[in-house]
């Protein structure tokens, strides 16, 4: 029986700089680690994880919503394709990303709530703390 995740983290970045960078494959990658191709219009397929993801973009509302359908490349035949739905709202002097994932195949629940923490939103942090850390080195005088 397919289950659904809900869960949201906080990043320091605002919520546009974030919607962008999940829908810039370049960036996209640089985040995760990991090749990606996607598209920031619904109908625009994307695969992150050297294809180990795949889907389609369903919806997008500029800087606020993007929903995917979403499948794991080891998920069972009979799987139904999972539905991504990620918000981005401020908070404090970053954003919150919310995440409903709904139609997880149940054999896979636990390693992609799991994942999204680790393949997602520690590097997403990570990224941007280095990015920052990059930008006060190159405002230093010399």
């Amino acid at each position: 029986m397919p289950r659904t995740i809900q869960i949201a983290a906080a990043l320091s970045a605002s919520p546009d700089e974030l919607f962008d960078m999940y829908l810039d494959p370049e960036l996209h990658a640089a985040i995760t680690g990991a090749p990606a191709s996607i598209g920031a219009r619904a109908g625009a397929e994307f695969s992150a994880f050297d294809g180990g993801l795949e889907g389609k973009i369903l919806q997008v509302v500029p800087k606020r919503l993007i929903v995917q359908s979403w499948r794991a490349s080891h998920w069972k035949p009979k799987d139904i394709d999972s539905t991504l739905i990620l918000t981005f709202w401020p908070e404090g002097r970053g954003a919150r990303i919310e995440l409903i994932h709904a139609n997880v195949a149940d054999h896979d629940f636990t390693g992609v709530s799991e994942g999204w923490q680790i393949y997602y939103f520690a590097p997403w942090q990570e990224y941007l703390m280095k990015r920052k850390a990059d930008k006060k080195g190159k405002s230093k005088p010399r």
